[in-house]
């Protein structure tokens, strides 16, 4: 489908207002009547919002009564790549790393310029009108005209002479406000409506040996697209059958195992990187087969749809780290209860008039990347950041949207998938790195299933499990484990082979909070794109009650990103989960190339034990049973915390989850302890030591 035809009715009705919204920031670098340096932020900010106008008109997004949309110009057919590649990296020049110590997308400079009060605002005002790029691609006419629209509001303030910096709020707050009522419902349309094809157009019907396809989704493109998509060009059909192969079973399997039926869902959400095109065109093919069809829709860029560090949906290279942790709390600017229960308003709203779709959706089948170069932040005043009230509300927010979901899309009825490949960054070895990790996604399935019930089976004898570090980790932890009533029938562990989680190879379990105590230390972690050093977490009754790293000099900035990055902005959190990871060999990969620390958790999760803060791997779906291979239901479904969703739901979750992994060659021991107080031995020194569980030391022993 051509989304200008798609878009071409709203288009209509907003193209007098875009029009004039146009011919009136053209003026705007001619005036000279805005003070500085103000004026130059105006000037600035209307050349890039014309150079968005002129590519909205070569798009086709401006309807054009002489020329039906079907019948325009292709611009990627008539450009070479190198003019597409220097066309789409001045639209994202100014926030490029070599750029940004001087852009207004970067708070800090604003803030230098502008003055603190007014250079933080006109950065946020400023960040948003960088949507108007995607928005470009898409024929959304009408959200760029808003942003239009907005920004002459503001420069009319700066007129006659300066502003007080509450009027310049003001107007940002009700532009958030006022249009959510359309900006939250389409983001709510967009991720259920498989109709909304823009992306799975583009994989469709593009011709993907030809890498202009890639600039036609309006995302950033770097060099990592460009070589991923060339790389899987060189990849013959089967191995690109086998990659996707691996993913969509992984998606089927997962209903399979939890005993939930597929056949009634139509829909699968795709979330994944450019450049894994080749791939994703095929399990297209795979979920059509299965009876879903895909929806793919694009990270949000607005700051009212997006997570603070999260990314939904498919996306590009980001630009710039820096840029976007710089506004990822620039909902501080307008975060309160009433805006919170606007949104949630809307949602239901949405929810609601698209019941029949909601109820459609499968789950997410997500492809995530590794590799890229480790991203260490920097905190800086300019940036907005949420105060306590914020935080909390936005805690309440989440908790809320999350209930609201579940009546919409009940978690119970669902499942997922992850699968994760590596990037061109990793190193000169890319491809090599990639067969290999192809290999580590397509483990023996069985072998790996008798090994891991071997280690259920000593667990099943355990009242508690004890976790060692050895050398410099200081790892020293106690896991409660729940009283199996009847052990024939019942297992504290699931046996964790490929299905929704690739690649294969942990055992896990919702621990007892109540006796589980002690200290989790690793080394270097990386979660949600940020290498933690020297992370440290101190549990008593199962809560997390200290926790720092070595990040920043400033422990209060160390505390802060754990709270923000792991903790999901609470003050504490219980321990969701218990695992042992057996996948040794993702572990002698990652040790031959020297790529641990470039690991995503995905993989690292499955090459030692693992710890996640947060709610269960079961929540908001405790009551439906779930059976290991052998037959035995894992009653270890719910702890303390989660199970006062009997009583008050509002306090059994804390919708995140976050997995912290110590790997093999940090580990003194792991043992199953029993009530009398004997012990059986997992692993002792980096290696399994329990009968039956040798053949996971092989990987170990190759010297590299």
């Amino acid at each position: 489908m051509d989304y200008r035809i798609l878009w071409k009715q709203d288009n209509e009705e907003v193209l007098e207002r875009w029009r004039l919204s146009i011919e009136r920031i053209r003026q705007i670098p001619e005036e000279h009547c805005v003070r500085e340096p103000f004026g130059s932020y105006f000037s600035s900010v209307a050349s890039f919002i014309l150079k968005i106008g002129k590519l909205t008109e070569e798009l086709g997004a401006v309807p054009d009564p002489d020329s039906p949309a079907a019948e325009l110009p292709d611009m990627f057919a008539k450009k070479s790549l190198d003019e597409l590649a220097d066309e789409n990296r001045a639209l994202y020049e100014d926030i490029l790393p070599e750029h940004y110590g001087e852009s207004y997308g970067n708070p800090e400079w604003a803030v230098s310029q502008l003055g603190e009060d007014y250079g933080r605002l006109l950065s946020f005002l400023y960040a948003e009108i960088r949507g108007s790029i995607v928005f470009a691609y898409e024929s959304r006419l009408w959200d760029i005209t808003v942003l239009n629209e907005t920004f002459i509001e503001i420069y009319n303030l700066f007129e006659e002479e300066v502003p007080k910096a509450q009027a310049v709020k003001d107007v940002l707050y009700w532009f958030v406000s006022d249009y959510a009522d359309r900006t939250v419902a389409y983001r709510t349309r967009e991720t259920l409506d498989p109709e909304l094809s823009f992306a799975k157009d583009i994989i469709l019907e593009s011709d993907l040996s030809d890498l202009r396809y890639l600039y036609r989704f309006g995302e950033f493109i770097s060099d990592t697209e460009l070589k991923l998509a060339a790389f899987a060009n060189s990849l013959p059909q089967e191995t690109i059958d086998r990659m996707a192969d691996t993913y969509t079973e992984g998606f089927r399997r997962g209903f399979q195992v939890m005993g939930r039926d597929l056949s009634i869902k139509k829909t699968v959400a795709i979330h994944y990187e450019l450049g894994f095109e080749r791939m994703i065109k095929k399990a297209i093919e795979n979920f059509r087969a299965m009876g879903l069809e895909p929806v793919l829709f694009r990270n949000p860029v607005q700051v009212i749809n997006r997570n603070a560090g999260k990314r939904s949906g498919y996306c590009g290279t980001s630009p710039n780290k820096q840029y976007d942790y710089d506004h990822r709390f620039d909902n501080a600017l307008y975060m309160g209860t009433a805006l919170k229960e606007r949104k949630l308003s809307v949602i239901r709203g949405a929810l609601e008039e698209y019941r029949q779709l909601a109820s459609w959706y499968a789950g997410p089948a997500v492809v995530e990347t590794f590799g890229e170069k480790e991203f260490e932040p920097v905190n800086k005043k300019a940036a907005y950041r949420l105060s306590r009230h914020q935080e909390e509300v936005s805690i309440a927010y989440t908790r809320e949207y999350r209930q609201l979901l579940d009546q919409y899309e009940p978690g119970d009825e669902t499942s997922f998938t992850i699968i994760a490949f590596p990037k061109p960054e990793i190193g000169p070895r890319f491809e090599e790195i990639f067969e290999e990790t192809i290999a580590i996604n397509t483990l023996d399935y069985e072998l790996y299933q008798k090994i891991q019930q071997t280690i259920i089976d000593a667990l099943d004898e355990a009242e508690y499990v004890t976790v060692r570090g050895r050398g410099d980790n200081q790892t020293d932890i106690r896991v409660h484990l729940h009283p199996l009533d009847q052990p024939e029938r019942q297992t504290n562990f699931e046996n964790c082979v490929a299905d929704v989680n690739i690649p294969l190879g942990e055992v896990f379990t919702s621990p007892v909070l109540e006796g589980t105590e002690g200290r989790l230390w690793v080394s270097q972690v990386y979660i949600g794109g940020i290498q933690f050093k020297e992370l440290s977490v101190r549990f008593e009754g199962g809560r997390a009650v200290e926790y720092t790293c070595r990040n920043f000099e400033d422990e209060k900035e160390n505390r802060d990103l754990i709270k923000q990055v792991i903790m999901g902005n609470h003050e504490s959190l219980p321990l969701g989960e218990f695992a042992i990871g057996t996948n040794t060999t993702a572990y002698a990969m990652a040790r031959k190339y020297g790529i641990i620390r470039k690991l995503p958790i995905l993989i690292v999760e499955k090459m030692g034990p693992h710890f996640a803060v947060g709610d269960t791997c079961y929540s908001w779906s405790e009551d439906a049973p779930m059976y290991n291979p052998d037959g035995k239901e894992m009653i270890a479904r719910d702890n303390e915390v989660s199970i006062l969703r009997k009583t008050d739901i509002s306090q059994a979750y804390f919708n995140c989850h976050c997995d912290i992994t110590i790997p093999y060659d940090e580990l003194e021991e792991i043992a199953a302890v029993r009530p009398d107080g004997s012990k059986t031995v997992i692993l002792r020194d980096g290696r399994f030591v329990l009968p039956g569980t040798e053949t996971l030391n092989e990987p170990l022993e190759i010297p590299y």
